[in-house]
């Protein structure tokens, strides 16, 4: 009961006290009676005056009334029917207009009165006291509340609900042992063995500081995990969070800089102060790059102050002059290449934790931690789903996991099957199936050649990526799609390139062969192969005409005021590129006029089924050439309808 009026007293606004206080003043002015007197008509005056009961009468000019002052007489005859009167105030008063005349009106009414007992009307203004207080006061409350109001909304988003003298509070939050919630272990962290192998060592730092500092080691400063949208970085934060037995304070980049000029370095000042104080600890810093970015070098070509000043505030606190022991910075960021790089140096981040997109091995390890929630059905294999789902990261794998549940659960079955994930991972590559798109004869002809074409140079050529499935129904803004087993490659060559251009093309050279005529439906592959062409001559060196040169700029910044090139290398580069996608087309073209016979067999097929898998291109086209990688990575049974 007690804690239920404390927190109602803790919830009660002080701005209300404020308010009831003035609005109880202005009802007092509005409503209350300054005079107690009592209001009457000039016909009852009359008669008192000629009654002689009158001591005093007073015309009030500024209010256009006029009071009346009884004298012994008056008031022992009207008891009870006149106001109770402060003392020296009216018991009676009555309104007039403008042109009432007073002394006309009093004279007649005391005609039949000696001369000299008449009574004359006295003229005076009346003082408004709390009127002419309430005029000023009011009009000054109304704005300061209207100025507290807005500014307690303003500081509510921009400081953190403390009022506007927190802006520059950090908003980090603060986890340890006692928070509430799920603890995230390094046992809900599939994969990322590598990445783990550093972030644990910094948790046993904190933990076992003696078993470093006795052979004189110091533990890393900082750590920055590095990888694509999705891999895991912040997954693996929280687990630091949760085995570090540590405080831990979370924040993000953005968070730092808001409308307010110096609110960011502020507030870098004061997360370091809290960390101090709770050292040892961990300061988590999630998309560092908000602050983080090069100075000088911003998008835009300008520089922002705010943003460089909240940077320089966090170097210096990282490592200035003075010192920051026990706490340990660490901090994710998908655009490494554009970081200052007195972020990156020694001392402040010493370690780069690369977490790249899982392997074969380690997608299966994360399938396992995200189907420990969902109902599977009897028999299911979990590599198979790893195998299919090459160049998925952890998010992908879980956004999958989640989808063929949706999918099975609308189609009311009691488990999650394999038919469901291939259905999700469908799903999420291309798009939802659009099975009512009014397409004609003639353009889904065209449709199951282009695709048969797709089909036919990638299963024909050594190093193109094998065929898993290809369909004419409409996905997404697809009309029709191919689902390829890409090969997880460290290093490319040029022929293994120049196969996959050629199995890009093969859309467009096999409706060239068979219709004599082109359409728009390859815009895709022509921008995907134009990309790959400029890429293997301008970046990798793979032209004999420009040689050994690479124009590429890891760090993303040199190139963004010109080209690194003259314009005749320019040109020599656009004839190159031209030149490579030319070769690829002819090689296209080339396969599918040797297997004439085979592509009109994959194309009348899916006009057929609409649907097709690489054991209907093994019955046509015979096996590959080259499964020697595939069977060494465990894809060996592509032969399998459902593989």
């Amino acid at each position: 009961m007690s804690n239920a009026k404390n927190n109602k007293l803790k919830n009660f606004s002080p701005y209300w006290g404020w308010v009831i206080t003035f609005g109880i003043l202005i009802a007092f002015y509005l409503f209350s009676d300054n005079t107690g007197s009592k209001e009457t008509q000039w016909r009852e005056i009359r008669d008192m005056l000629n009654k002689s009961y009158v001591e005093k009468a007073e015309v009030i000019t500024n209010r256009n009334r006029v009071d009346i002052y009884l004298n012994q007489k008056g008031i022992d005859t009207y008891k009870g029917k006149t106001g109770q009167g402060r003392i020296a105030a009216p018991q009676l008063y009555f309104n007039i207009d403008n042109n009432w005349d007073a002394d006309e009106k009093f004279s007649e009414a005391q005609k039949n009165i000696p001369e000299e007992n008449r009574i004359e009307p006295a003229r005076r203004e009346q003082s408004d006291f709390w009127g002419s207080i309430l005029s000023w006061i009011i009009p000054i409350t109304i704005l300061i509340l209207f100025w507290m109001f807005i500014m307690r909304g303003v500081t509510k988003g921009a400081g953190g609900g403390g009022g506007i003298f927190s802006v520059g509070k950090s908003k980090a939050q603060l986890f340890d042992k006692n928070s509430a919630g799920k603890r995230i272990t390094f046992n809900d962290v599939a994969g990322l063995e590598e990445a783990k192998v550093e972030i644990k060592e910094i948790v046993d730092f904190l933990k076992n500081p003696a078993k470093y500092t006795a052979l004189g080691g110091k533990i890393p400063k900082g750590a920055l995990l590095v990888g694509p949208p999705g891999t895991g970085k912040t997954l693996l934060a929280k687990a630091v969070a949760g085995e570090a037995n540590v405080p831990f304070f979370s924040m993000s980049g953005s968070d730092f800089v808001e409308m307010f000029v110096g609110v960011g370095a502020s507030r870098v000042r004061d997360l370091f102060k809290q960390a101090k104080e709770k050292a040892p600890c961990i300061v988590f810093i999630d998309e560092i790059d908000a602050v983080g970015r090069a100075r000088g070098k911003n998008a835009g070509w300008s520089s922002n102050d705010e943003r460089e000043n909240t940077l320089n505030q966090l170097l210096t606190e990282m490592d200035g002059f003075g010192t920051n022991s026990g706490v340990i910075i660490l901090a994710a960021t998908n655009r490494a290449d554009i970081l200052d790089k007195a972020l990156m140096r020694a001392g402040r981040f010493d370690r780069q934790i690369h977490v790249d997109l899982p392997e074969l091995k380690e997608r299966q390890e994360i399938f396992y931690v995200h189907l420990r929630e969902i109902k599977l059905a009897a028999g299911l294999d979990i590599s198979f789903l790893a195998k299919q789902t090459p160049g998925f990261s952890g998010a992908d794998i879980a956004n999958v996991c989640n989808e063929s549940a949706l999918i099975a659960a609308r189609k009311n079955k009691k488990a999650v099957d394999r038919q469901d994930f291939l259905d999700a991972i469908d799903r999420i590559i291309a798009g939802l199936e659009k099975k009512n798109k009014i397409i004609s004869k003639e353009e889904k002809r065209t449709i199951a050649y282009h695709e048969a074409g797709h089909a036919t140079v990638s299963w024909l050529l050594e190093h193109a990526n094998p065929l898993l499935k290809v369909t004419i129904i409409p996905r997404g803004r697809s009309l029709g799609a191919a689902w390829y087993l890409p090969e997880e490659r460290q290093i490319t060559t040029t022929e293994q390139m120049m196969d996959e251009m050629a199995s890009a093309l093969g859309g467009r050279a096999s409706e060239e062969l068979t219709f004599g005529k082109i359409s728009t439906g390859a815009i895709s592959d022509l921008e995907k192969v134009t990309k790959q062409a400029y890429a293997m001559v301008a970046y990798f060196g793979m032209s004999q005409k420009i040689g050994n040169i690479s124009f590429y700029d890891s760090s993303g910044q040199d190139m963004m005021f010109g080209k690194p090139y003259s314009e005749k290398t320019a040109e020599l580069l656009d004839d190159e590129a031209k030149k490579i996608i030319d070769d690829a087309y002819k090689m296209a073209k080339k396969i599918l006029a040797e297997h004439d016979d085979g592509l009109k067999q994959v194309a009348e097929l899916l006009l057929e089924k609409e649907v097709i898998f690489s054991e209907d291109l093994e019955k046509i086209l015979g096996k590959r050439k080259s499964m020697a990688r595939l069977e060494e990575l465990g894809f060996a049974n592509l032969g399998d309808k459902t593989a």
